[in-house]
């Protein structure tokens, strides 16, 4: 038999083998498995955040002037240096005002030496003019204790001679008593007359010795106008001392001076910048909340923030106030936060990004969000059990944009879920994990995206870790 002869014969046999090899791969083969990615059910926290933009400012700023003016003759700090609170900072001249203030020592000298021998002649007068009136009101006293004992002795006498008169006319009293009876009543007259001339007299003593109490008075009034230009010069000299302390500049506050506007040998005018000084031991973090964020953020609210200019670092505070009126022109209101900087390295002007927890689950069970579906039949989650998917439906919590808070039965921490799913999956496909032999590669078990819960971004913004 020839080659060609047995190549004819095989040809049929191939044939006939290949036919049936396509027929026993048709019965053994199904539909390929559909490749998914998995993760891992977990316990863990889980919040969602609200995020603010804000900025830094100093706690306090204050732009120093004095009311003065004057030529400035120092200044004593630069942009950048840190001074103490009471530390001088600027000086002007004083000289013009210094000489005004020794002439007004001078005159407050002069005036105290004026009052001062007023005061010494206004006791002496005084008692002197006293003395005069009590002296006048014991002479008047004592001319009318006389009055009263010559007018008593007159009526005895006028009564005696009266009466010898009568008796004489009958002759019953000598002529001789009847005379001297009338020369006693004409003496008595006398000193009667006397007397009540010595009343006058008084009267008129103590009237002078009163007009002159009002002299007295007079003098006091002198020695009350020495006392207020003694008083008006020591005002002049208290408003130049003042004026001479308003030359020299001070720091209000322990701070960083942060402009300097004005040099030595300028001129500088009443309340012109000649500082600025800035506290920033201690600095504001403002930060604008939309008014439905409010329910959020309140006085003690505690917040974390962070500044691409201090990267890796994250600072935690507390709301320290909110404005009650909304910023102008906006629905929001500013919150600030007070934050110690003892190293101050938080500078006005700064960016932050503020994050403020809105809502926090402590030992949730968490699945990767993207292992949440929503179908006819609801929420669920796909497990894989035998190598095949099962539907199982769940309650969502809270979410973040990596991950989702679920209850459901059978979903501990440990459950298999899957995170990416072909459209064709379905409860009960055959899947195969990408990494464990099918396609795709990755760890089984590796969640899509999983970021710490801590750590997870709100609907409103991406934020740091919670604060405990």
């Amino acid at each position: 038999m020839t080659f060609r002869s047995c190549a004819l014969i095989a040809a049929p046999l191939l044939l006939v083998g290949s036919g049936c090899s396509k027929g026993g791969a048709a019965k053994t083969q199904g539909a390929p498995p559909l490749a998914v990615a998995v993760g891992k059910a977990t316990r863990q926290d889980i919040g969602t955040y609200l995020q603010l933009d804000g900025n830094i400012t100093p706690l306090q700023t204050s732009t120093l002037s004095l009311p003065q003016s004057g030529t400035v003759v120092g200044i004593y700090a630069n942009e950048g240096d840190h001074v103490g609170a009471g530390e001088v900072l600027a000086k002007l001249d004083d000289s013009t005002l210094r000489a005004q203030l020794a002439a007004n020592e001078a005159a407050v000298s002069q005036a105290q030496a004026t009052l001062a021998g007023s005061s010494l002649t206004v006791p002496i007068t005084s008692q002197q003019v006293s003395g005069n009136v009590v002296s006048a009101q014991q002479t008047l006293a004592q001319a009318q204790n006389t009055l009263i004992s010559a007018r008593a002795s007159y009526e005895t006498a006028k009564t005696q001679y009266e009466s010898n008169e009568a008796l004489a006319k009958q002759g019953y009293v000598a002529r001789t008593t009847l005379d001297q009876s009338r020369s006693a009543y004409v003496s008595a007259q006398q000193q009667l007359n006397s007397a009540s001339a010595g009343i006058a007299a008084a009267q008129a003593s103590l009237a002078t010795a009163r007009r002159n109490v009002g002299q007295t008075a007079v003098q006091q009034q002198d020695v009350e106008q020495k006392r207020a230009q003694l008083e008006t010069a020591q005002a002049n000299v208290k408003l130049l001392q003042a004026q001479i302390a308003q030359t020299t500049l001070t720091a209000p506050y322990g701070g960083v001076i942060t402009q300097r506007l004005v040099d030595p040998g300028a001129l500088a005018s009443p309340n012109q910048a000649i500082l600025q000084i800035s506290q920033i031991d201690t600095v504001w973090v403002n930060a604008n909340v939309p008014d439905d964020s409010l329910p959020y953020v309140h006085r003690g609210t505690q917040v974390t923030f962070t500044t691409p200019s201090i990267p890796g670092r994250t600072f935690v505070g507390s709301i320290f106030d909110i404005n009650a009126v909304p910023t102008q022109g906006t629905l929001s209101y500013r919150a600030r936060i007070r934050e110690p900087n003892p190293d101050e390295r938080l500078r006005g002007g700064m960016l932050v990004t503020i994050n403020v927890r809105k809502e926090y689950h402590r030992n949730a069970i968490v699945v990767p969000r993207t292992a949440v579906f929503t179908g006819d039949a609801g929420t669920s989650v796909y497990t894989v059990e035998d190598d095949k998917a099962k539907a199982i439906p769940v309650t969502v919590g809270l979410q973040t944009d990596t991950l989702a808070e679920v209850r459901g039965p059978g979903i501990v921490p440990g459950t298999i879920v899957i995170t990416t799913r072909p459209d064709a999956l379905q409860d009960g496909s055959v899947v195969a994990i990408a990494g464990a032999g099918g396609p795709g590669g990755g760890p089984p078990g590796a969640a899509s995206g999983g970021a710490p819960a801590g750590s997870a971004k709100s609907p409103g913004g991406t934020s740091s870790p919670a604060p405990k």
